[in-house]
């Protein structure tokens, strides 16, 4: 596969993200117009009823769309998951676009948001998903240029206990704070730090794989 046959990829790619990213922002205009009417801040009004389930299918839908694209575009199982990192990066930094675009909101990465509801529901000021798929989005056209030029990419095992530390660290900061996502309390003052680490946990875990693959160590 040449440069050329790459950024084709990505492009189209790209462009589903968007599309998809629009497409999910829309129903999140409709979901605030009818259950916060008066705007959306801490503490929120709890959606009690079957609406709920729907929210929660659909979370699961958006990641199987993301799953279905990226299998058709790659054959090799790190090249897939360039891909998909890859989509779902630009996809989530795009949700926010469109948010400010249709709803001029978030007025700053600072403001809080729920960002997903499987198994608890997380939430977090909109600057912690947004670094975190800046960064996926930089690794994956790293990865994918780099199984591109023929190098083997594999993980080493250190690899794979920083990028798992920094996952528990950054869900802890997305979930423990259940009295105001369960109880309809304020939000605790979010953990920075744990954001920080974990977003350095990976760039560390990412730069050690890379390394290697450039070096043609398996």
């Amino acid at each position: 596969m040449n440069n050329k046959h790459l950024i084709s990829k990505l492009l189209y790619l790209t462009i589903f993200a968007i599309a998809m990213a629009f497409v999910e922002s829309a129903v999140v205009v409709y979901l605030r117009a009818i259950f916060y009417p008066d705007g959306f801040k801490f503490p929120l009004k709890a959606i009690t009823d079957h609406k709920i389930f729907i929210e929660v299918f659909r979370e699961a839908a958006t990641l199987f769309m993301l799953l279905s694209v990226t299998f058709l575009a790659g054959k090799k199982r790190w090249e897939r998951f360039a891909y998909f990192m890859f989509s779902f990066g630009v996809w989530d930094v795009f949700y926010y676009v469109w948010l400010k675009v249709l709803l001029n909101w978030p007025v700053s990465l600072f403001d809080w948001d729920i960002l997903f509801l499987i198994p608890l529901p997380w939430i977090s000021p909109v600057l912690a998903p947004v670094s975190i798929s800046l960064l996926m989005i930089v690794f994956s056209i790293l990865i994918a240029h780099s199984l591109q030029r023929g190098q083997e990419f594999k993980p080493a095992f250190i690899s794979r206990v920083l990028a798992l530390s920094g996952i528990i660290l950054i869900l802890y900061s997305f979930m423990h704070d259940v009295n105001a996502t369960l109880h309809q309390q304020m939000p605790k003052p979010y953990h920075y730090e744990f954001l920080i680490i974990g977003d350095g946990l990976f760039i560390a875990a990412f730069w050690v794989s890379y390394l290697r693959s450039r070096h043609g160590k398996s």
